[in-house]
């Protein structure tokens, strides 16, 4: 081939390379201006203080909680900006998730990130053989929070104001104190510290083989914090339907806020004869793990309260889905753990919810939320409003890195 000829390949090479960039940017709209850069995926592991115990490891379908799998996604753009998300295992399932995460970040490079709903839709589809719901997605949860979390950044609000905040704190309970590996008397106390730090409610798990255990649970925490704070129960799904209906009328004397998971995640019309016949709300959908299957609990008015996780579900965009079911039904909502999260999408939400105060995972954030007169303030930081710590980074078990 002569320098000529070579030089004229060339050019018509770099010309085609140039008009396949071009139209592939005017598919993906003239308004994009910003591509992902690179993406960082890491695995973590949160250990916790002791074993922790609730009505699954007491009949023998778990074993006790003694830390939690953390998969981090950390995306960063060609213009410099940067959003950071998250998901979770308990007890089995985190090197999963890390493992699909890593097989679908390079789908990432290159995208335009304001194009959340299509990525997220990308995203799954390319693991869909697997399903396009449970592990599979709760990997693509991680990159969908990190891309709303870089969205608020951009525009310099936290996330809830960018949502559209209906409040700038929202009523917040204390779970972490209240298992069934606590003594009754530990309980006690941890639900009377609660009240003491401007916590609103405090939840206990109840769900023992012996219901009289329960009861005496419950009367116990009751009667240290009387009408000072909310109180809640959590059967963690481990009662069946005759169980839930006689507990659920012994426990009308206590005034509780709502019983939770009364019965199996997946049990939508017994959750909704259950909360026909009892006078206290019934709350659940924190195992879900699609719209599709809250979309079944809304339908036949199984709750009172929904309580999706957005981990779970495949992240913040198909949560706000839900969200929205939920709002068009008239049902509160309480949203499932990780509170540095669901803090602002609580807050973005329209019938009075309720956020699930955890402090298992401060050590993994620099920043701390705020509670006082029984709320949890939003933080006026933009994005989340979190920012990864040195000892989350000293808890990475493994770590990818994906484009530039």
């Amino acid at each position: 081939m002569s320098e000529s000829t070579f030089l004229d390949f060339t050019s018509a090479t770099e010309t085609s390379a140039a008009n396949e960039r071009h139209f592939s940017a005017l598919a993906r709209g003239e308004a994009s201006t910003d591509r992902i850069e690179s993406v960082r995926v890491s695995a973590a592991v949160l250990p916790l203080k002791g074993a922790i115990s609730d009505a699954k490891v007491l009949t023998g379908r778990q074993k006790p909680l003694r830390d939690v799998a953390f998969l981090f996604a950390e995306i960063r753009t060609e213009a410099g900006f940067e959003g950071v998300g998250f998901s979770y295992s308990k007890r089995k399932g985190g090197a999963g998730q890390f493992a699909h995460a890593c097989e679908v970040a390079p789908d990432l490079i290159g995208e335009d990130p304001s194009d959340i709903q299509r990525i997220w839709t990308k995203l799954v589809w390319a693991g869909a053989s697997v399903g396009r719901s449970g592990l599979a997605t709760q990997a693509v949860a991680a990159f969908d929070i990190a891309l709303w979390d870089l969205k608020a950044k951009r525009a310099g609000l936290p996330l809830a104001k960018l949502l559209g905040a209906h409040r700038d704190s929202v009523e917040c309970y204390n779970t972490s104190g209240g298992f069934l590996s606590s003594s009754i008397e530990e309980v006690v106390e941890n639900a009377l510290r609660t009240a003491e730090a401007g916590i609103g409610g405090v939840k206990i798990k109840v769900g023992q083989p012996d219901t009289k255990l329960d009861l005496r649970r419950v009367a116990a925490v009751k009667e240290a914090i009387g009408d000072r704070i909310d109180l809640m129960v959590d059967a963690n799904q481990q009662w069946n339907r005759s169980t839930a209906v006689r507990m659920g009328r012994a426990l009308e004397e206590f005034d509780l806020t709502w019983i939770e998971e009364p019965l199996d995640a997946y049990d939508a019309e017994g959750h909704a004869d259950l909360a026909r016949e009892l006078a206290t709300p019934i709350a659940t959908g924190e195992m879900l793990t699609s719209v599709a299957e809250h979309a079944k609990l809304i339908r036949h008015r199984s709750v009172d309260f929904i309580q999706p996780d957005a981990p779970r579900v495949g992240g913040i965009t198909p949560f706000l889905k839900i969200m929205a079911l939920g709002e068009a039904a008239n049902l509160r909502m309480a949203p499932h753990y990780v509170m540095e999260l669901h803090l602002h999408l609580a807050a973005a939400y329209e019938h009075d919810p309720w956020v699930e105060h955890f402090d298992w995972l401060e050590p993994l954030f620099n920043e701390r939320l705020q509670t006082e007169g029984g709320r949890m303030a939003v933080p006026a930081r933009p994005g989340i409003g979190v920012s990864l710590s040195e000892q989350a980074r000293a808890w990475t078990t493994e770590s990818e890195r994906f484009g530039a």
